[in-house]
């Protein structure tokens, strides 16, 4: 009997014991389970207020808010050429900046026309250091200059591996995404400051926040852009500069359709992504976009590897 009383007595204890951590890990649970609920309706209202709301009630007025030109790095590329277009389509005068200036002439003489607006076509080959700069800066000068678009080269997405690359293509590479990108930013962004208004747009990739195998080079070049905008946004945001990361995946050029609604055209894209302006700092532009990003950065990295390898060899 006595036995049986001190197996009794232990058994009530341990059930005691057991009963006070059941009861904290329920406590813990809930305040998780709480933690989450409020992280999803916050993800989902940010989802709402970036992607459907501006198209709903848009914005008419952004050379009122942030000025009447806008410079463009990069229009030879798809994206750079439909944003261009799209910022014409609002009353926005246009100028482009490309190494080659006959790569652009038409697309600007085409956005002329359509949309009624003053274009111009500056030639700069950032190669060559700071020459190329001083006629950019001459003729930016006295413009209120409210836009400044740097769109990234993506001419290295169906790259071989890196050492497969020759030094002068990595060369020119550098200097178009990283070197331009920051030389342009310096040269218009003191206007900016003056006036306490513009915006700032860096379009790089989705892919920036995983290594990309056998896109080393491009990978990095995109992480550069993403993470210079974000130092830039904290950096001039109290200063009345918008700086916005645009971070899409792939997008077919205007009259290809690639891949229904996950590759938008360079046009459709580009509407989606000047909705957001103003409204996110860092935003893919295009909530299918968005979604993928968020699967990205859910997964992990072995997977993402794994799948880049995977396409990289089927392409």
């Amino acid at each position: 009997m006595a036995a049986v009383d001190s197996f009794e007595l232990l058994y009530r204890e341990i059930a005691r014991s057991c009963n006070s951590c059941v009861e904290t890990l329920a406590v813990v649970g809930a305040l998780y389970t709480a933690s989450k609920a409020v992280i999803l309706v916050r993800d989902c209202y940010s989802f709402v207020r970036v992607h459907f709301l501006p198209r709903l009630m848009p914005s008419t007025r952004l050379g009122h808010r942030f000025g009447e030109w806008a410079v463009i790095y990069g229009a030879s590329e798809a994206i750079g050429k439909a944003y261009a277009e799209e910022l014409a389509r609002q009353g926005i005068c246009i100028i482009l900046i490309s190494k080659e200036g006959a790569s652009v002439s038409d697309t600007a003489k085409a956005i002329s026309e359509t949309h009624r607006v003053d274009t111009m076509v500056l030639v700069a080959d950032f190669s060559q250091g700071h020459a190329a700069c001083k006629p950019v800066k001459d003729a930016l000068r006295d413009k209120d200059i409210g836009f400044l678009v740097n769109c990234v080269d993506d001419s290295l997405r169906n790259s071989p591996n890196f050492t497969g690359l020759s030094e002068d293509l990595l060369w020119d590479v550098i200097n178009r995404n990283i070197a331009a990108t920051t030389l342009m930013t310096r040269l218009v962004l003191p206007g900016m400051v003056e006036r306490r208004r513009g915006a700032v747009v860096n379009i790089s990739s989705g892919a920036c926040y995983r290594p990309s195998p056998s896109k080393a080079a491009l990978s990095a070049s995109t992480a550069y852009l993403d993470n210079f905008s974000s130092a830039l946004h904290h950096e001039y945001g109290r200063q009345g500069i918008f700086v916005q990361s645009l971070i899409p995946f792939q997008v077919a050029p205007h009259g290809i359709s690639a891949g229904g609604w996950l590759v938008p055209q360079s046009d459709v894209y580009a509407r989606h992504a000047i909705s957001t302006l103003g409204i996110s700092h860092r935003t893919t532009g295009y909530w299918p976009h968005t979604l993928q990003f968020r699967l990205v950065q859910s997964m992990p990295e072995w997977i993402w590897v794994l799948g880049s390898r995977m396409l990289t060899s089927s392409c």
